[in-house]
């Protein structure tokens, strides 16, 4: 994936981030609505989802923590190596938990360590949220958490409606930024969660490369979603890092959603 090092240079860098397999950072657990309170299993893992396709090294991130209700608590000591088996080959990933007691919304919160893409000698950095609900009561999911580049979502972000649209806004330290390249993904092959390795794809990447949105001058995108499942959304880019130990360095917003279809 060729990615946008620069936020005014991402209309031009669409048509080279198109044509290769997106990288993604996930933070993946199978059931995001909750009813009851708990421990809930994470896993960290950065793929190509959609694909099904190679698995890149994680290196112990920087930070991991969750926001509820204004409330942030640290996960690193929650983290624990494991080798993630993909498609084509196998890397080191994390499992993790999240402790879930009261009701409201969960944003989880990933800072990985920047990952040298060698094909393109640049370094990628993908700052990643994903949500948990309890009790299906809002509280706080359409506020942001005040990192140096985020995907504000403004629909629910964990019941979306398959044949809907999801709308988000990228941030750029806090202010709307325009212009932004957003690589679109669909989780086809979920990690199965015992077996430390992804299970089989229930999608095929579309013809001609990523799916791709452009922010407007308010830093919004929209996208329909055509399918259940979850789906992520990269800004690529986005972020003011844009460099680490000498060499360019893109700094993602990531951001995952789930999509219900309706019974």
């Amino acid at each position: 994936m060729k990615h946008t090092v620069f936020a005014v240079a991402a209309l031009a860098a669409l048509t080279a981030a198109t044509a290769a397999q997106a990288h993604f950072q996930l933070i993946h657990t199978p059931e995001v609505n909750v009813a009851r309170a708990g421990e809930l299993p994470l896993k960290l893992v950065f793929w190509h989802p959609f694909e099904n396709g190679p698995v890149m090294d994680m290196e112990p991130p920087l930070s991991f923590f969750v926001v509820h209700k204004g409330a942030r608590t640290d996960l690193m000591g929650r983290l624990k190596p494991i080798t993630f088996q993909g498609a084509a080959n196998s890397a080191k990933a994390y499992d993790a938990s999240v402790p879930v007691k009261q009701n409201g919304d969960y944003v989880l919160v990933l800072t990985p360590a920047p990952y040298l893409e060698r094909s393109e000698d640049v370094f990628i950095q993908q700052i990643t949220k994903a949500f948990i609900n309890k009790g299906g009561v809002p509280s706080g999911w359409n506020q942001p958490v005040g990192l140096p580049t985020e995907i504000v979502p403004l629909n629910k972000p964990t019941n979306i409606l398959a044949g809907s649209t999801f709308t988000g806004r990228v941030l750029a330290e806090g202010k709307p930024a325009a212009g932004i390249g957003v690589e679109v993904e669909y989780m086809a092959a979920e990690p199965d969660m015992k077996a430390n390795r992804a299970g089989p794809p229930k999608a095929s990447p579309m013809p001609g490369g990523a799916v791709v949105a452009v922010t407007d001058d308010a830093g919004m995108f929209t996208f329909g979603i055509p399918k259940a499942g979850f789906w992520g959304f990269a800004a690529l880019g986005a972020g003011p890092a844009r460099q680490h130990q000498g060499k360019e360095m893109s700094q993602d917003a990531v951001l995952w959603v789930r999509a219900h279809d309706v019974q």
